[in-house]
């Protein structure tokens, strides 16, 4: 309805103050010769909103003209508080959030109100993995303080090989992706991104940040990030899965069916061409999956899985020959442990223990007679 549209095109002019009449009709899903009569009737309407002219024009309102908010309806409701303090990730943030949002709430007639808070109770979010995994985004509220108050930041970054840099740059703007935060500021070499995780040691400076021009924080990140897509080395690898494996794959990698090939093959099998950063994460994963997974190509790849399986049964061999040597079987002979009280001693000779070890049956070793000075009884 050109209504809701009309008021929709004055909260934006009123959060933004000047608003260009593309990004007006982008914003709005209409052309610009919409966005331009829908201006002239809120002027109509008595709304101090003016034309800018030139390549940075636009549209502005007055700004000491202000008017009042309407109230959330329902749909406006449930999604304000889908987005709920804990997804900042760092406490003390997360902290403030709530207490807005318990104004907020404080704020709604009563039957709103109690329709928030049933739907307060029926949203928990956990942004712990179940590995355990998070983002440490201790620096996030100093990085915050820069980029609303326009100041330069300093801080210590720890890049993915463990290199330390101390950096000092222009803050441009937070985004948040998945879990993670990125600052984007401007810097000597230009435009950079950096994972707030690795960043530590933040301290807001004293002096002024400056900003370019016109810089558009969601236009910048979606270019950068489609380039960042586009220059990223990629290898793609073919592999025959399991289908359940496939189900698996596709959930962390970028998968795609093989050309002319069915869903599914009889025997429950299919084949997919997978893209990996490099080989040797194409091999770890294709090892992982174990006969469940089959290379069909390149054909390096095939043969690296192959020499590992290899090199891994060799090994196996290896650790059951040594196991079984060790084993108490294979003690025995010279390699027995010497034991003096076991030691063999030759039959009629003189043991260690002070006694003379028998002669067997069948020697010729004489016996002691009688008559060899053993008294007779009389």
């Amino acid at each position: 309805m050109k209504a809701d549209r009309l008021l929709s095109a004055l909260l934006l002019l009123q959060s933004r103050g000047r608003v260009t009449g593309r990004e007006m009709a982008e914003r709005l899903e209409v052309s610009g010769r919409t966005v331009h009569r829908d201006m002239e009737a809120l002027g109509a309407a008595g709304v101090p909103v003016y034309a800018l002219r030139g390549s940075r024009g636009g549209w502005q309102l007055d700004e000491d003209w202000r008017t009042q908010v309407p109230g959330l309806d329902e749909a406006e409701l449930r999604a304000l508080l889908m987005a709920q303090p804990r997804l900042l990730g760092d406490a003390r943030l997360a902290a403030a959030a709530e207490r807005a949002l318990g104004k907020l709430m404080a704020s709604l007639p009563v039957s709103m109100r109690a329709q928030a808070n049933s739907i307060r109770q029926r949203l928990h979010i956990d942004t712990t993995g179940w590995r355990g995994l998070t983002e440490t985004v201790d620096a996030l509220p100093v990085v915050q303080e820069a980029v609303a108050r326009d100041r330069k930041l300093t801080f210590h970054y720890r890049k993915p090989d463990g290199e330390r840099s101390e950096r000092t740059v222009d803050p441009l703007g937070l985004v948040a992706k998945g879990s993670a935060w990125y600052l984007v500021a401007n810097t000597t070499d230009g435009f950079r991104t950096f994972r707030v995780s690795r960043i530590d040691q933040a301290v807001v400076l004293a002096t002024a940040s400056e900003r370019p021009a016109g810089f558009d924080l969601a236009a910048h990140w979606k270019t950068s990030t489609e380039q960042l897509r586009e220059t990223r080395r990629r290898y793609v690898a073919t592999l025959r899965v399991e289908a359940r494996a496939a189900e698996r794959l596709a959930m962390w990698r970028c998968t795609a069916p093989k050309a002319h090939e069915p869903r599914a093959a009889i025997d429950g099998w299919v084949t997919r061409e997978v893209e990996f950063d490099d080989e040797d994460q194409a091999s770890f994963v294709a090892l992982g999956f174990g006969p469940r997974a089959q290379v069909l190509g390149p054909k390096s790849l095939r043969e690296r899985v192959h020499a590992d399986i290899r090199a891994a049964f060799a090994a196996l061999a290896l650790s059951g020959e040594e196991d079984r040597a060790s084993g108490p079987a294979a003690i025995s002979g010279a390699d027995a442990p010497s034991d003096p009280s076991r030691e063999q001693t030759p039959r009629g000779a003189l043991r260690h223990d002070g006694r003379v070890r028998p002669a067997s049956r069948g020697t010729t070793s004489p016996r002691p007679s009688r008559s060899a000075g053993l008294p007779r009884r009389g």
